[in-house]
């Protein structure tokens, strides 16, 4: 008598989003309103112009333009990172390419996921510009330009936003651990180094670059938070169905 197959349980897409969700991953909840409250303040510092962190900036601002001044081979280097190998639209390419990875895999509810929280970066970060219109850096002897407003920093947002993304979408998708480990030095690194680039060719305030960092956090740990509570609740709405179904 020939044996009765096993019943088999269809894989849902909500189904492999929910199991990527619920893997381990940073108490983003928190993480979003620490940097929320942290930016609120360095924001309220910079719209009074608060004497002591307007000197902190000052000094920190004159002395690496003189180096930059007295090091034009240094300052070249610096200029190539920065407008380069860290601009946003380098970090842009970067989540393009972690996109049409997803899509084609069939994830295209955290492809869009990753698509909407970079374009609200990039709005969120132009919108603050517009409203605090503080001014960049004036030098009588400048080693670069940038246009607009400077705070916060659109570099230090960028890069932190599509670091933070490219962790979290390797820990969902399970990456090794040598891969995550690799992945968050060469993030690290271009975080903070795209920071000092900016500082060191006179265009930004070292505050600017702290409230990108900071806001960028926000952002983008307040994205993957609200991914992982929306998936939760798909998920949990898929399994009342089936058993209202049996």
């Amino acid at each position: 008598m020939p044996s009765t197959p096993l019943p088999t349980t269809r894989t849902t897409d909500v189904d492999a989003d929910s199991h990527r969700a619920s893997a381990p991953v940073l108490p983003a909840l928190p993480c979003t309103l620490l940097c929320t409250l942290l930016f609120g303040l360095l924001l309220t510092l910079v719209v009074v112009q608060w004497g002591p962190l307007m000197s902190l900036d000052t000094a920190l601002s004159g002395a690496l333009h003189r180096t930059a001044v007295a090091a034009p081979g240094w300052t070249r280097l610096n200029r190539v990172l920065s407008d380069w190998v860290w601009d946003p639209w380098t970090m842009r390419v970067l989540l393009a390419a972690a996109v049409v990875v997803l899509v084609r895999r069939g994830e295209r509810r955290l492809a869009v996921w990753v698509v909407a929280t970079a374009l609200v970066g990039t709005v969120l970060q132009q919108a603050v510009k517009a409203l605090v219109g503080r001014d960049r850096p004036a030098w009588p002897d400048p080693v670069a330009s940038a246009g607009y407003f400077a705070f916060p920093s659109g570099h230090a947002l960028t890069a932190l936003v599509t670091g933070v993304l490219v962790l979290w979408l390797l820990r969902l998708a399970g990456a090794r651990p040598l891969w995550r480990w690799t992945a968050r030095t060469v993030i690290t690194v271009s975080v903070v180094g795209v920071g000092f680039t900016r500082v060191y060719l006179g265009v930004h305030w070292t505050s600017d670059v702290v409230a990108g960092w900071l806001l960028g956090g926000a952002l983008v740990t307040g994205s993957a938070a609200a991914y992982t509570a929306y998936v939760s609740r798909l998920d949990s709405g898929t399994a009342q169905r089936a058993g209202g179904r049996s």
